[in-house]
């Protein structure tokens, strides 16, 4: 089984993710991130899996514009949805609702939530300020959770 993990990150954190996942999955797996290169075929693959990070409710600009561009082939896959977010529970779950369609979250084996990071050492000043005045955060601070993303990729195992 040929998996492809496409991604995209701005601080890190979700390239961290995919990489521990990379770890965990069977057969051969290949890691793009989208931001800087584009997706494969996704005819050579047998599963895909999507990540990437919510920001003001929404997945950044290129891992939704791909979720767009090729959602008839992503739903003939065995596929697997991820978000980063600093959510939990409920929460967290309604902006996992609505980063992705609900047709792809559908033909979804796995779908996952997890966790996420200020990562303020990496961020220009302006959202570093924004960060510090919404969130009250004022030194790098993370929620990954090795736990969920574990059970996503057991999840697309069996998939």
């Amino acid at each position: 089984m040929r998996t492809l993990i496409v991604y995209e990150t701005k601080y890190g954190s979700t390239e961290k993710c995919a990489l521990r996942l990379k770890e965990k999955l069977s057969g051969e797996v290949t890691l793009v991130n989208i931001k800087n290169e584009p997706a494969p075929a996704l005819l050579d693959y047998d599963k895909v899996i999507i990540g990437g990070p919510v920001y003001v409710g929404s997945l950044l600009k290129k891992i939704g514009r791909f979720c767009g561009l090729n959602e008839q082939l992503l739903k003939t896959k065995k596929l697997g949805l991820f978000i980063l977010n600093m959510r939990e529970g409920e929460a967290a779950a309604a902006e996992l609702d609505s980063a992705y369609s609900e047709s792809l979250r559908t033909a979804a084996a796995a779908l996952g939530a997890f966790g996420g990071a200020f990562n303020l050492s990496v961020m220009n000043p302006l959202n570093r300020m924004i960060v510090k005045k919404v969130s009250k955060v004022t030194e790098d601070t993370s929620s990954l959770s090795e736990e969920s993303i574990s059970l996503f990729a057991e999840q697309m195992n069996r998939a």
